[in-house]
């Protein structure tokens, strides 16, 4: 199945429109976006010119943190990278990926920060900004127009539910994704100066098998944290920012339970197909690390040692004392978030029910 470039426009458009009646404004989002593509596909061009090394760098055991939003995904993958185990992309770095237009950019970012998008997500739990490490799935985004992030902010408010256009049993668009994210970690090693990548992507839940064999020496750590927890907290991050965009909270009852029940809906089919990977032996087992949640939080220093035998990384004492003094972080650490599952239409013995196949393979749960 193909579904061009001018067709995601034009639904999302349409979409935009019927839903938030802003008919106007994504007209000149549209155009900044194209402005966009156009400039970051000359400043790769120019990075074949002024970094020959790109043409002769090839990734060598990358890094992926794997799991759904709200899975503490976003706190490793910062940890690691901030304690230079590996580089990481930060916002604007995807934003921007070409490292001519980063030259040109970098001095500029304390003004684009008071006008960026990022300004809209909630800091409960992480901030984010342009100068964050973040989901390289947002990098799809920016210069596809495409992948799982646009379905789940725009158009699972479509009136029909287009899931199937990002499925990839039923659309398969990793070559293209995965030649991008080559592209850009390259770029981001250059950058960084570092031998080694790590990524995070919670879209190849769906889609493990082709990643690992695209990048047969990658590594990978998913994440497993409790659905009675991660699923309210992954609809209360998307709806959330749609409020302070939107108004979410004050759009008519009908829409909002209908676009809350495809977006559950899609987080669990996330979390399903990993799952049916794994257990059917599609995924290469050896490479990959099941990383609970609670043991994250509650046994830090462990998981650490295991995580650096798993990935061949020798600790110094540097890392070792950050490693420790996070460990009394997040031993000590209260979560501000607080969920109403009925707000979402839910109740905890659905979320039980559809998720079953996590408590029992992942969290030992019958």
């Amino acid at each position: 199945m193909t579904i061009s470039i001018i067709k995601r426009i034009i639904t999302v458009y349409i979409t935009l429109g019927k839903t938030f009646g802003s008919w106007i404004g994504p007209i000149t989002s549209g155009i900044l976006i194209g402005i966009l593509r156009l400039i970051v596909g000359i400043g790769m061009a120019l990075d074949n010119l002024f970094w020959p090394s790109l043409f002769k760098r090839k990734l060598t055991n990358p890094l992926v943190i794997v799991g759904n939003p709200r899975s503490g995904t976003t706190f490793l993958h910062r940890f690691l990278v901030s304690n230079k185990i590996a580089g990481g992309a930060e916002l604007w770095q995807l934003l921007y990926p070409s490292l001519t237009l980063q030259k040109l950019i970098k001095p500029l970012l304390p003004v684009l920060e008071r006008i960026s998008p990022t300004r809209h997500h909630s800091t409960a739990a992480h901030k984010t900004s342009l100068q964050s490490v973040e989901t390289d799935d947002a990098s799809v985004l920016f210069r596809y127009l495409d992948g799982f992030f646009l379905y789940g902010f725009i158009l699972s408010w479509a009136d029909d539910d287009i899931f199937h256009w990002f499925d990839p049993h039923k659309r398969d668009t990793s070559k293209r994704d995965f030649n991008w994210l080559s592209a850009i970690w390259n770029r981001v090693l250059i950058s960084s100066k570092q031998e080694r990548i790590i990524g995070k992507l919670f879209s190849l839940s769906a889609n493990t098998p082709k990643f690992q064999s695209r990048f047969p020496d990658a590594k990978i750590l998913y994440m497993v944290r409790d659905p009675l927890s991660v699923i309210p907290s992954g609809l209360s991050l998307v709806t959330g920012v749609l409020d302070k965009r939107f108004g979410f909270w004050s759009l008519p009852d009908e829409m909002r339970t209908r676009y809350i029940q495809r977006l559950y809906k899609a987080l669990v089919e996330l979390l399903k197909r990993f799952h049916d990977d794994w257990i059917n032996d599609r995924i290469d087992r050896d490479k990959v690390m099941i990383i609970p949640f609670d043991r994250m939080m509650n046994n830090f220093e462990e998981l650490m040692t295991d995580i650096m035998k798993f990935i061949e990384f020798e600790s110094d004492e540097t890392l070792l004392n950050s490693i420790q003094e996070t460990a009394e972080s997040q031993r000590n650490f209260k979560s501000k978030h607080t969920y109403d599952l009925e707000k979402f239409g839910l109740s905890s013995e659905q979320i039980k029910s559809d998720c079953s196949f996590i408590y029992n393979t992942f969290l030992n749960q019958q």
